[in-house]
């Protein structure tokens, strides 16, 4: 896809068309205000569905990824394309295949499988593993995602069998070290598989060091490489603008020189956590003027 692609997340359903319609006039207005007009060639819509109860900023319920999709891609739009994550366990296999043709008729060229929330254990659910609906729809999805973890423990072994099992690329999760420059190198040294890489970068605003949402994202208890992450996140939340976005743009700087080497195809995922802003946006851009995957279609 060699694309940038803005992650939007779907509005709580009790803002209704209203507020999905004023998210995307709020990317159009930073867009236009930051230099970044037709850069964006794709928007990411995660599937949101409930987790732990200890989540920063409650979890409402939100409208449907497809409904969302339909509402606001004519606001910013109609050249931009979709990508999405579907979780595959609370859909037997016809319903599955139902809604994936529904994305992809829809304008969804990517579905990434994702699979149980961490209050369920794997396997819960009618439906099916996310590895298994990689090869079990090879027909109706062309470009079928995974979500990459590189600091994860015993992640090459199940990114090599996701590969095994027909992805065709993985979205990282938020990326705040270069982790995934050691990850892809072993990959690469060990693998013959070479998906597509979505590199996901986040802005960090001020808001993070009373909220906590990045820091809950990414936590995962007792690795030591995840904590370092947080405190990163921790010491840049507490700087001013100017040294947010340095050190932001510093580190994506880090991070796409040292994968571009290792023969991967390479998008850029983009996320605001706490919703659109013009700083974030303006951080992006000076991200974009380092490397852009535009530049190597």
């Amino acid at each position: 896809m060699k694309t940038i692609a803005l992650e939007l997340v779907p509005p709580n359903l009790d803002g209704g068309v209203e507020e999905a319609v004023e998210v995307g006039q709020k990317v159009v207005d930073s867009c236009r205000a930051t230099g970044m007009t037709d850069q964006i060639k794709h928007l990411m819509i995660p599937g949101m569905i409930a987790e732990d109860p200890d989540r920063p900023i409650e979890m409402k319920p939100k409208m449907d990824t497809l409904d969302f999709w339909e509402t606001v891609r004519p606001v910013i739009g109609e050249d931009v394309r979709g990508l999405c994550t579907q979780v595959t366990a609370f859909h037997d296999k016809p319903q599955l295949t139902e809604r994936l043709r529904s994305l992809r008729n829809s304008g969804m060229d990517g579905i990434t499988f994702v699979g149980v929330p961490r209050t369920m254990s794997d396997g819960d659910g009618p439906g099916m593993p996310p590895t298994d609906a990689l090869s079990e729809f090879t027909d109706v999805v062309d470009n079928r995602g995974v979500i990459l973890i590189p600091t994860r423990e015993g992640e090459q072994g199940r990114f090599n069998f996701k590969c095994d099992s027909g992805a065709t690329f993985a979205m990282t999760q938020l990326l705040f070290s270069e982790a995934i420059v050691d990850f892809l190198a072993d990959f690469a040294r060990q693998t013959p598989h070479r998906p597509e890489i979505l590199l996901s970068f986040g802005f960090i605003p001020s808001a993070e060091t009373k909220v906590g949402l990045i820091d809950w994202l990414i936590q995962d208890p007792g690795n030591d490489v995840v904590k370092q992450e947080q405190e990163f996140v921790a010491r840049v939340a507490e700087k001013s603008f100017a040294e947010r976005k340095k050190a932001v743009v510093d580190l994506y700087k880090r991070v796409v020189d040292g994968v571009g080497e290792l023969g991967f195809p390479l998008s850029i995922h983009l996320e605001a956590p706490y919703g659109p802003s013009k700083p974030a946006f303006e951080t992006f851009a000076e991200m974009l003027d380092h490397w852009s995957p535009l530049n190597d279609r």
